[in-house]
């Protein structure tokens, strides 16, 4: 296996600081970017607000949650992850914008950096193909949130050499998670099952079938989900669901994957759950609201 000690990080959102909060937890030393200041500070504080509750739990000692902070740094500059061992893409799930995060960091990199996207859905085949180094490239993918789910996504494109795999099982196993291998078909494993399962929930909702919060009790206390599958489309985020969706319908061809005409609406509308205060919840109040 390749070592690993230096990870950079391309993107401070939700899944971007999550990402760099396991990994320096991990004793990994983290940089992580993003084109926004504000994005920036707001990871680094919510990731030690995140490990002050862990000490309270008794989860975490007060140094190791200081040591772990030592180890997160940031930046503005894309190109300072060039002596990163392992440089993992977390920005929007839109290929262009992926692409484009690659073409500017590449030139930067050393030869044996092993690249990472976190896509939940594209082609990583594809991706490779855009870079300098599909045999040292491959989906990264982490769950939401990402210090609690226990899950990661290893998928090999047509090119990833074997180094590269085995090295991610062992960051994975580092990082106390467990690897599940996927083949690179559109939306792997996890969001080939869920992501129909929530586009069918719009369905029902679209059609009449029952309300937000009928429609949400039923899954939770019929089907024992921790999460109703709309309350879980708004802390994903819709328009992420929006895009799954749109990659299961163009790459598998199946009309079975069509996204539902509500699903588009809301996130033409700009109503995109949790991150925008309103998706098939209101959230301007402590307790959410159902919107239809």
């Amino acid at each position: 296996m390749q070592p690993i000690q230096r990870v950079g990080i391309v993107g401070a959102g939700q899944m971007g600081r999550g990402i760099a909060q396991v990994f320096a937890c991990a004793g990994y030393d983290v940089l992580l970017t993003d084109v926004s200041h504000d994005a920036l500070c707001e990871a680094v504080a919510q990731t030690d607000r995140n490990l002050g509750r862990q000490v309270d739990r008794a989860k975490l000692t007060s140094a190791e949650r200081a040591a772990a902070m030592r180890r997160v740094g940031t930046t503005l500059d894309v190109t300072e992850l060039g002596n990163s061992d392992l440089v993992i893409e977390a920005a929007t799930e839109r290929e262009a914008v992926k692409r484009a995060i690659f073409a500017e960091l590449l030139p930067h990199l050393r030869p044996d950096t092993i690249l990472t996207s976190n896509t939940s859905s594209l082609s990583i085949t594809r991706l490779a193909n855009s870079t300098d180094r599909p045999e040292r490239f491959m989906g990264f993918h982490f769950m939401n949130p990402v210090p609690v789910m226990q899950l990661v996504e290893l998928i090999r494109g047509i090119a990833t050499n074997e180094t590269t795999y085995n090295t991610l099982v062992g960051v994975v196993e580092r990082l106390g998670k467990t690897a599940a291998s996927s083949e690179d078909f559109p939306a792997f494993i996890v969001n080939r099952v869920l992501m129909p399962m929530i586009n069918e929930a719009v369905y029902t909702l679209y059609e009449g079938v029952g309300s937000v919060r009928a429609i949400d009790q039923s899954l939770k206390l019929g089907a024992n989900h921790p999460m109703g599958p709309l309350e879980l489309a708004d802390f994903i985020g819709l328009d992420t669901c929006l895009a799954i969706m749109n990659v299961l319908h163009d790459g598998l061809g199946d009309t079975k994957y069509r996204p539902c005409p509500l699903l588009v609406k809301y996130v033409e509308a700009g109503w995109l759950g949790r991150k925008t205060g309103r998706g098939f919840y209101d959230y301007s109040a402590n307790t959410p609201v159902p919107t239809r």
